[in-house]
């Protein structure tokens, strides 16, 4: 993942778990697309949570892309939809915006066993 260096804005759908890393996706058709500018970080992760960060969120991403294509997240509805992975939980939502997904990661306490994931 490229590093993200905050200048203050918060992007994501929330900040008020830390911590949390925050991003709005640009949406073409059901592809997803991560701008780095876009993106924010609220409080510190720790260096193993930064790798594991690194590893999963792309795997976030084609999950909410299949939940695109599926219909779970929806360009035109404020529908919320989340999943867990790795430990990880991705909530994200469309917030009714034609082109963009808002995202929000945060480290989970309870364990991920495939609550929550597509197949």
């Amino acid at each position: 993942m490229t590093q993200i260096h905050s200048s203050g804005m918060t992007w994501g759908l929330r900040n008020d778990i830390t911590p949390s890393f925050g991003a709005r996706l640009v949406q073409q058709g059901n592809k997803l697309y991560f701008l780095a500018d876009r993106a924010s970080i609220s409080g510190e992760f720790t260096s193993g949570q930064c790798r594991t960060l690194d590893k999963t969120f792309p795997r976030f991403i084609k999950q909410l892309e299949l939940a695109l294509k599926k219909g779970l997240l929806d360009k035109s509805e404020n529908r919320q939809f989340s999943t867990t992975l790795n430990g990880w939980i991705c909530e994200a939502n469309t917030l009714g915006t034609f082109g963009y997904v808002f995202v929000t990661v945060y480290p989970s306490s309870i364990p991920a066993s495939g609550i929550g994931e597509i197949p």
